[in-house]
């Protein structure tokens, strides 16, 4: 009788020289091994993969991996983003949030557990980038930030202009085209910085503090022309906004079209709708300098002849006033003096004469004012009000005292 195959006997016999890992118990492999070789097995089989589904279970590990289940109507599968690709995915998916993952299967081995591991993200619509968007900005706006107070104001005539951008790109070309037609003498330096992709948020950073640092320019446009959402996601990055914020210049933020709003629009003292209105924005026209200045010249005639005029009637005013200072003065001095006249007359000797007195002199000039200064026969004259006569001394006398 032939005896039965090998895999209907017992367990008590020898394998054979060229049997195949887990062909037989004796060939067992590990559970390790079984796992790992349906992980190779399946990541061989399988390219990576668009896969749409919602999103349920999402937790965000603190080893910075993200855990959830992607699922539809009839089936699920659990999925994994390792922490080394969450920093291509604008932000952490929502609960229920519908999104297309790309990756490829694989097996957690430690598990057994087949998952789908993602690399890149998108949701419907802008869900993502939008929640990117208000995230950043609602950090921003709790530091005080985004307030209108912290805005710095332009210069009204800057000299020098400097232009955060591609050097190739339309937005440079709309910008020196405006300005050079407005204002030629205003100079105009360009930073070169990439404005998409992998590389634009760290140049637009470097290139954003270089001008800090030169401090050269009076006012700084960072400016990139119209593009789809994800091409303006370098201006939505946290990290090129507190470059805006700490530039020492103003800045004035002109990215992308009239209806796109970044977050560097809203930390930017200034935002334009577009390269060429921030180009309009900075620069003022020559022409409207020039009638500036002639309004200045008007209002300065103006104001110049105003204050001639107030200038001539304060002085006429001055010379009045003096005028009539000097009349009170001169009427009080006149006073003063007709009052002190006539106390000198009333101390007058014509005074005295007025009054029907007379005067003897001596033939010196002298005057007699005592019977003793008088002698028989002694010339003498006699002053009286209207002239002089001569007299002759006959019998002199002295008051008798007592």
């Amino acid at each position: 009788m032939t005896p039965p195959p090998s895999s209907q006997r017992g367990f008590d016999f020898a394998p054979a020289p060229d049997a195949v890992p887990g062909a037989d118990p004796s060939s067992a492999i590990a559970v390790s091994s079984l796992t790992s070789l349906a992980r190779d097995i399946l990541e061989g089989a399988f390219h990576p993969i668009w896969v749409r589904g919602e999103v349920t279970s999402f937790k965000a590990h603190s080893n910075g991996h993200w855990y959830f289940t992607l699922r539809d109507r009839m089936a699920q599968i659990r999925s994994v983003v390792w922490s080394k690709d969450t920093r291509g995915i604008p932000a952490p998916p929502d609960e229920g949030m519908q999104i297309a993952a790309f990756g490829n299967l694989s097996v957690y081995p430690t598990r057994g557990e087949m998952q789908f591991v993602i690399r890149r993200m998108e949701a419907e619509g802008d869900g993502l980038w939008r929640k990117k968007l208000d995230l950043t900005r609602a950090k921003l706006e709790k530091e005080g930030l985004l307030r209108a107070d912290r805005k710095r104001s332009l210069p009204r005539y800057p000299r020098r202009v400097a232009v955060v951008t591609s050097p190739d790109g339309a937005a440079l070309r709309d910008i020196i085209a405006v300005m050079k037609r407005r204002s030629p003498a205003v100079e105009i330096v360009v930073v070169a910085a990439a404005v998409q992709g992998d590389a634009a948020v760290m140049e637009l950073c470097r290139a954003i503090e270089r001008v800090g640092r030169w401090r050269a320019a009076d006012v700084v446009i960072v400016a990139r022309g119209g593009g789809s959402r994800e091409d303006l996601q370098a201006f939505n990055d946290e990290r090129v906004a507190r470059a805006v914020i700490a530039c020492p210049l103003p800045v004035v933020s002109a990215v992308g079209h009239e209806v796109d709003i970044t977050i560097c629009d809203l930390v930017a003292d200034v935002r334009a709708a577009t390269p060429s209105a921030a180009a309009e924005t900075v620069v003022r026209d020559d022409t409207e300098l020039v009638a500036e200045l002639r309004g200045v010249e008007r209002r300065l005639a103006h104001a110049l002849t105003k204050r001639v005029d107030g200038a001539k009637a304060d002085l006429q005013w001055h010379a009045s006033a003096l005028q009539n200072r000097l009349t009170r003065l001169i009427e009080r001095r006149r006073s003063r003096v007709a009052a002190v006249g006539g106390r000198l007359n009333a101390l007058s000797p014509l005074a005295t004469l007025d009054r029907g007195y007379a005067v003897a002199r001596g033939e010196n000039g002298r005057a007699l004012t005592s019977a003793t200064q008088f002698s028989a026969d002694m010339p003498f004259n006699v002053v009286l009000r209207d002239g002089t006569v001569g007299a002759r001394v006959t019998s002199p006398r002295a008051r008798e005292t007592t």
